[in-house]
């Protein structure tokens, strides 16, 4: 039977035909590798987020941000449209999702709060800005980050997004730097946040909800620095929509494992 290639590494650990990865066809096996490559372009608008940051050019930074958030939220149905897991067996492509999300969502954003003067001048600045980067490295490497029934446990590090709100807002050093510390706490507390691609109830209102929140996003972009009001009353709407929901289900969720471990019980006493 014709196998994939595999490097080295890979090719050491099968012991026999019956593991070896069947062959794909090469224009599928061509597909996952674009794949791969459209995540990884993320990096390069990280990069990209920075500079603009650095030259204070706010709106371009968010422009990029919101190509970012597009990428993010399209590459794991590709990936699972053309089997990239099964194509491309040894090149683990949640490794680069969180490289590059980490890139994107936490440590271009607080460059860009920072570069653009929304923290706090000195030390205390200093020790703002690195609360988001130390509480979203440990989240990162939580191997239950993401649930068996896809959820995230914690605050997902939307670092993007309060950076978008920060600016769109125009709030000061003193609330910034509050959100922040808020923030880097709630990765900590075990809140199961909504996956919009992939949970399972109301996933149709919740995607179309998402959509509308990025349409919200680019018109408050357009319209800064003087942004609609009610553009931002729709755009936190969503916010409180996704936290409200994330919040329902985790007390939902953790109130019918409570059932279950009674019935357990029961049964064993019985």
């Amino acid at each position: 039977m014709e196998v994939v290639w595999q490097p080295l590494g890979v090719r050491e650990n099968v012991v026999s035909g019956d593991d070896i990865a069947p062959a794909f066809p090469l224009g599928l096996r061509l597909a996952g590798a674009a794949v791969h490559l459209y995540t990884a372009s993320g990096s390069v608008l990280g990069l990209l987020i920075v500079l603009a940051a650095i030259d204070g050019d706010i709106e371009t930074a968010l422009w990029l941000g919101l190509a970012t958030l597009f990428i993010d939220g399209t590459d794991g149905m590709l990936a699972r449209r053309f089997r990239v897991k099964e194509t491309i067996p040894w090149f683990d492509g949640a490794l680069l999702d969180n490289i590059v999300d980490y890139l994107t969502y936490v440590f271009a954003p607080i460059v860009l709060l920072w570069a653009t003067g929304y923290l706090p001048e000195g030390p205390l600045g200093w020790v703002v800005a690195t609360l988001p980067l130390l509480a979203s490295c440990y989240q990162f490497c939580r191997v239950d980050a993401k649930t068996a029934d896809h959820f995230f446990l914690g605050w997902p590090s939307y670092w993007n997004v309060v950076a978008f709100y920060v600016i769109v807002l125009d709030l000061g050093e003193r609330v910034t730097a509050a959100l922040l510390v808020v923030f880097a706490v709630l990765v900590f507390v075990p809140i199961r946040y909504l996956y919009p691609s992939r949970m399972r109830a109301l996933q149709g209102l919740t995607l179309t909800l998402t959509a509308v929140w990025l349409a919200s996003y680019a018109v408050l972009v357009v319209q800064l620095p003087d942004p609609n009001p009610w553009i931002v009353a729709v755009s936190l709407g969503y916010m409180a929509y996704y936290s409200g929901l994330s919040i329902w289900m985790t007390a939902r969720g953790a109130g019918a494992r409570r059932e279950a471990l009674r019935s357990v019980e029961g049964s064993q006493g019985d």
